[in-house]
């Protein structure tokens, strides 16, 4: 299983470096085929629609820790039984997703009447439609993809990845120019999700032996399932309002085209999670074994602490190579219309950096059934969210979501958090941020630095961006190498480059 980690987090950030360089296509090949309009109509309809992933409650995070209790503790046969649950609890959840899209595209007209064009509703109710029918076999799926998470088969699972992370975008371009618009970009991502069905279905039950037994509703487990997910639910919550919500506001209140350039400033900030959450995702099912067998909060905090570590040197490495280039790259990417998102962009990501670092923890709360706290102290942030955004957007546009989510991430995930593991979870967090902050201090001082030099030699060009990039980089590596690893992090680099040595 240390190899399926090793190798599937090399294919997960393998996965993550894939879909950013075709979002460096992506985006702007979208653009150019159905404007920034049409762009930002597809964004708010795929925030509406996404919302409705809500109707799973929680139920695809209960799934490991349930099956890693009964493997170390139970039977097969309870784990046939906890499946076949699993099976017939996605399958209400799916209908019931597909019948409410559809219900959302067929009423999209009282939605945005007041601030879309009659075009603009014909189109998002189609890709409404559309994407009722994707979002529907995505969620079906999680119970395939939710135990090959929990065997720890993390090659496999990275590997269907990365290729429907590629093929996304090669299909969705034929569809492009065969005319099909942003219609023909939802289609595209529907026949992926198909396909990325058919293969997890095949490998759990063929490879992996997924088998169900169902009969009689097993109320204890039906029960304990729905306890535990149902603060995993209030999570879900906050991560809508958090990716969604303020799609739908700003396209409420204010244009499409405001939709498009916060649109783009949460793609990118996407990228942030997404570098972070990879890698404690290979960790789930290992967490959830240490509490099942020992529950030892020494060990959970070592590992905590060494993934949070990594985390913030990737983290920090990305976040100075945007502040330092970003500007530069959005202009080329994006267009000059989106000018703006790269302030947006520092801004929202840069309170991220705490749960980014930190989101080991979240699967230590799940795995001790202690994330009811959490989850209250997110949704009140997630009000308040809501409620500053409805009532700036008006006045402060495409701000309005941003300091309002900037405001929920501090007090939140950041401040409240951390007192939380170390006083109720029982984590040293003064032992967490002991080892992080020196990552945090030196990246500073490199990223104020190169700032400094490009007043002077501004990232003007393709071959500027280029060698400011490198130059940033060899910098950040060698400060890191010079003031924050230790003798054991050099030793273990040095195994793998011997010239180092």
């Amino acid at each position: 299983m240390g190899s399926q980690r090793k190798t599937g987090a090399v294919l997960g950030y393998a996965n993550i470096l894939a879909k950013n360089l075709v979002n460096l296509v992506y985006t702007p090949m979208l653009l150019a085929f159905i404007g920034q309009a049409d762009y930002g109509v597809f964004q708010t309809a795929n925030s509406f629609v996404f919302s409705l992933s809500l109707l799973t409650f929680g139920l695809s995070g209960a799934y490991v820790r349930f099956y890693t209790q009964r493997e170390v503790n139970g039977t097969a046969g309870d784990i046939r039984k906890l499946n076949g649950l699993y099976l017939v609890m996605y399958a209400v959840v799916c209908a019931l997703a597909l019948t409410l899209g559809l219900v959302f595209a067929a009423n999209v007209g009282t939605l945005f009447s007041a601030s879309f064009t009659a075009g603009q509703i014909e189109l998002a109710g189609s890709l409404m439609a559309v994407m009722s029918v994707n979002v529907s076999l995505t969620l079906f799926s999680t119970v395939f993809d939710s135990y090959i998470l929990a065997r720890e088969r993390l090659v496999f699972q990275q590997s269907r990845q990365l290729l429907t992370s590629l093929l996304t975008p090669v299909l969705a371009y034929l569809l492009l120019l065969a005319g099909m618009g942003a219609v023909g970009v939802a289609v595209a991502q529907l026949a992926v999700t198909t396909l990325l069905l058919a293969l997890n279905v095949r490998y759990a039950v063929g490879s992996l032996g997924m088998r169900f037994e169902f009969g009689r509703l097993d109320g204890p487990l039906f029960r304990s399932l729905v306890m535990f997910s149902g603060w995993l639910f209030a999570n879900q919550v906050c991560d809508l309002v958090n990716q969604s919500v303020p799609n739908m506001v700003l396209g409420a209140l204010t244009s499409a085209t405001v939709v498009a350039v916060f649109a783009v400033a949460v793609q990118v900030r996407n990228v942030f999670v997404s570098l972070s959450t990879m890698l404690s995702n290979v960790f789930v099912p290992k967490i959830n074994r240490i509490v099942a067998e020992s529950d030892d909060n020494a060990e959970l905090t070592r590992l905590m602490t060494t993934v949070g570590r990594f985390q913030m040197i990737v983290f920090c490495w990305v976040y100075g190579g945007f502040a330092l280039l970003g500007r530069f790259f959005v202009a080329r990417w994006a267009g000059e219309g989106f000018s703006e998102s790269y302030w947006l962009i520092l801004a929202m990501t840069l309170p991220l950096m705490v749960p980014l670092v930190q989101n080991t923890g979240i699967e230590i709360q799940r795995a001790k059934n202690r994330h009811r706290a959490r989850s209250v102290a997110l949704l009140v942030m997630a009000v308040f969210n809501v409620a500053f955004t409805w009532l700036a957007s008006p006045y402060l546009q495409c701000w309005a979501p941003a300091i309002g989510y900037m405001a929920s991430i501090v007090l939140g995930n950041g401040l409240f958090m951390n007192w939380y593991y170390h006083c109720r979870i029982g984590l040293d967090m003064g032992f967490f941020w002991r080892r992080n902050l020196p990552v945090l201090a030196s990246s500073a001082l490199v990223t104020a630095a190169c700032l400094a030099a490009s007043a002077l030699f501004p990232v003007g060009s393709w071959a500027a961006f280029c060698l400011w990039g490198l130059a940033y980089s060899l910098l950040f590596a060698a400060a890191l190498w010079l003031f924050v690893a230790d003798e054991g992090e050099r030793e273990a680099v040095r195994c793998r480059l011997p010239f180092l040595g």
